[in-house]
């Protein structure tokens, strides 16, 4: 073998028997990224391939293990001023991705991590595909996430290569597949182990080169796929039914909010209907007017925001070092308790002993944990061994039994201070005195619990959002006491069981629960005015939230979100005040969903939107009759919680701008293609955003008094981000 290493990107090593293996190492970098450098190197290395007389065969693989390609530097993209910068930008990947797919010698990608984007756009261009089975082998075309489009042929190649359902999906979504997903659906023609994945890839280039690979087919003609390529895909009415669909599909999910979806669709149509090449000709074309959008913009902003505060340990000195975590214990087996449990097993694969004070209550945490590995194991997510060590790491216990070895204790009670603050003593009793004290209260002050401990500076609020398993956000709270290594801990283990963490100041409400009890106390004011419920959600929806702040209250629980309503009241008065509902849903007995009787209907309605429960209007003594501008009611909402993201940026709640918009998109939903409550305020334009908050507080009162920041700002012509 001869190695050849003038190139920057890529190291060309020349086998005995013809095979050119590329090594793709991109310098001073943790994973490998589609760079304008990286283009221009590929073009010359295939230059010099094709005056190889000897050449058998190419295989592209990874010098970074557990990364093939992540895809393209968003970077380069963000740079582009105009639709026409970008839509080059596009071509040039086409032009190189086409030149590989016609490459004189079979051309191998030999996957192992992540080839995502630009980086299975040109595993998609290869003649063949080999993948590792590494759990952190993931294959898909997320550019939608980013508010563009698959910009390299991948709109072109992935519907011909898997069908067009199969790839609408992947797109349209953003979904990652494992190697095992890939392989049933043809995306890769061989898995393997990664101590074997060169030798799989120059297998297949032989293969290839001697015509030894069938052609993927979508199955037999009398097969039910088979039968629904034919009736949808293979002709032109079945095509126009098949995108029609998909187009309705699209609407309704995003509300029309988000542009890209639909062109995805337009490409592929173009590409089925009048060939390939016009179909990269749409494709470029769509790519410079998606990425030039107000709502890639945002979305390039939140990757960029996101990726960052991967990097940052939660605390300013950085000789603040983590405690390593390596068994925990959880107090309370609810869905709270039991949920912190599955991601801290499954995802940060660390010990729990979960403790409860009955054996009914554990055996319910026990069984909810079992079904979320379950639903995983009919997915083929994971193996059946890998199910056995997940529950494996979750024991259980009705004592402290088991705890004398725990590093981190968290507790997930009910929201009761005297209790929060016994838990504390029984664990600086139960457990060795380096053992870290977290509670997952979610409006109590951090400090008034650690009042009687006799370590306050262990003490430190991880504020989990429920579902655990699905919601990403945990919000770590810390005392003007709290050790700057417990943070620090505290930061990197909310990264190992996958959570998106911000760092907060101690206070009532915290951050993020303090920005939306304004926005649902609007939404309980309109609701006392005559606005009928299901008119409020709605307003909100098309605005852009995932659900209506009535849905949200149903799905916490109207007792749970009565609790946080007193506790903002009394440390930030009439500001604060709850509307005045919550006690009189309570009296009747409304919880929400859990007790199916709330704002909403929860049995025998059908299936499709829900209805409210018209009895509600007499509980609360409105009329539900009222008709207001859906403009309106979503302002009125919305000022509220932009103005108190802005006191808590003020007051110091949040580290940053950068942090709030984190923390209210991931927490509750803030619109992505907005970018969040600071780019969204800088969007509007602060002077604005004062102005419309002084209408409402000359018609309204008080609540809508603008934060003494933003008047300073209209002053002094400032925003939240300088770009």
């Amino acid at each position: 073998m001869t190695t050849e290493s003038d190139f920057t990107v890529f190291q060309l090593a020349l086998r005995e028997d013809g095979i050119a293996v590329v090594t793709i190492d991109l310098p001073g970098e943790s994973q490998n990224t589609l760079k304008a450098e990286f283009i221009g190197e590929a073009n010359a290395l295939l230059d010099r391939l094709e005056q190889n007389p000897s050449l058998q065969g190419v295989v592209f693989i990874s010098g970074k293990p557990g990364s093939f390609i992540a895809g393209a530097d968003i970077r380069m993209l963000k740079a582009c001023r105009t639709a026409a910068e970008a839509s080059e930008l596009s071509r040039v990947g086409q032009r190189f991705f086409d030149r590989l797919e016609h490459f004189k010698a079979p051309v191998v990608a030999a996957i192992d991590g992540a080839c995502l984007g630009g980086g299975l756009e040109l595993a998609l261009a290869c003649h063949g595909r080999v993948c590792t089975d590494h759990p952190k082998t993931a294959l898909g075309l997320p550019e939608v996430m980013l508010g563009v489009l698959p910009g390299s042929g991948g709109t072109q190649r992935l519907p011909r290569l898997i069908g067009i359902p199969a790839a609408l999906g992947l797109m349209l979504t953003g979904k990652q597949l494992n190697a095992q997903k890939a392989g049933r659906m043809g995306l890769v023609d061989a898995v393997t182990p990664v101590a074997t994945l060169l030798q799989t890839a120059v297998e297949l280039t032989r293969q290839l080169r001697e015509n030894r690979v069938a052609r993927r087919k979508t199955g037999g003609l009398l097969s039910v796929e088979g039968l629904t390529k034919l009736a949808l895909e293979d002709n032109p009415l079945g095509r126009r039914v098949l995108f029609q669909k998909a187009r309705e599909q699209a609407l309704d999910k995003t509300k029309g909010h988000y542009p890209a979806p639909l062109r995805i669709i337009d490409c592929v149509e173009t590409g089925a209907n009048r060939g390939f090449k016009k179909g990269l000709e749409a494709e470029a074309a769509a790519f410079g007017e998606l990425a030039t959008t107000p709502q890639a913009r945002q979305l390039m902003n939140l990757y960029f925001a996101t990726t960052a505060l991967k990097k940052d340990s939660g605390v300013a000195d950085p000789g603040a070092r983590p405690r390593p975590v390596r068994k925990i214990g959880v107090l309370g087996a609810g869905l709270m308790g039991a949920g912190i449990s599955y991601v801290t097993s499954s995802k940060a694969q660390v010990s729990v002993r979960l403790k409860d004070k009955d054996a009914a209550s554990l055996n319910r945490g026990l069984a909810h944990i079992d079904r979320l590995i379950q639903k995983r194991l009919q997915r083929r997510s994971l193996t059946t061994f890998e199910a056995g060590q997940e529950r494996r790491r979750v024991t259980a216990t009705l004592d402290f039994s088991g705890f004398q070895n725990v590093d981190l204790v968290v507790e997930a009670v009910f929201e009761d201070l005297e209790l929060k603050r016994r838990m504390v003593a029984e664990v600086e009793t139960h457990c060795p005195p380096t053992t870290l004290f977290a509670t997952n209260t979610s409006s109590l002050p951090i400090a008034r619990i650690a009042e009687a401990a006799q370590r306050p500076e262990h003490v430190i609020g991880l504020h989990y959002f429920s579902p655990v398993e699905k919601m990403p956000l945990l919000e770590i709270i810390a005392t003007p006491q709290t050790a700057l290594e417990v943070i620090a801990t505290a930061v990197e283990f909310g990264r190992k069981q996958g959570k998106t963490v911000i760092v907060v100041r101690d206070g009532a409400g915290f951050y993020v629960n303090r920005i939306l009890a304004p926005y649902l106390n609007e939404a309980g004011h309109l609701l006392n005015e005559g606005v009928a419920i299901d008119a409020i959600d709605r307003a909100l929806v098309r605005f852009g939230f995932p659900v209506g702040p009535f849905a949200l209250l149903d799905e916490v629980g109207i007792d749970v979100g009565s609790k946080v309503g007193p506790i903002l009241h009394e440390a930030f008065g009439e500001r604060m005040k709850p509307a005045g509902f919550a006690d009189k849903l309570l009296a009747d007995g409304r919880h929400g969903r859990k007790n199916k009787k709330g704002f909403y209907l929860y049995q025998s309605v059908g299936r499709g939107e829900k209805l409210v429960d018209k009895s509600v209007y007499a509980v609360l003594g409105a009329s539900g009759d009222k008709t207001m501008d859906a403009g309106e009611i979503v302002e009125r909402c919305v000022l509220m919680m932009l103005n108190e993201a802005a006191l808590c940026w003020d007051e110091q709640v949040i580290r940053s701008p950068r942090d709030g918009d984190i923390g209210a998109v991931f927490g509750i939903g803030f619109p992505p293609f907005l970018g969040g409550p600071f780019r969204h305020a800088d969007s509007l334009g602060i002077a604005e955003l004062v102005t419309k908050l002084e209408h409402y507080r000359q018609r309204l009162g008080e609540r809508f008094r603008p934060a003494d920041l933003l008047t300073a700002m209209v002053r002094e012509q400032r925003s939240f981000y300088a770009d």
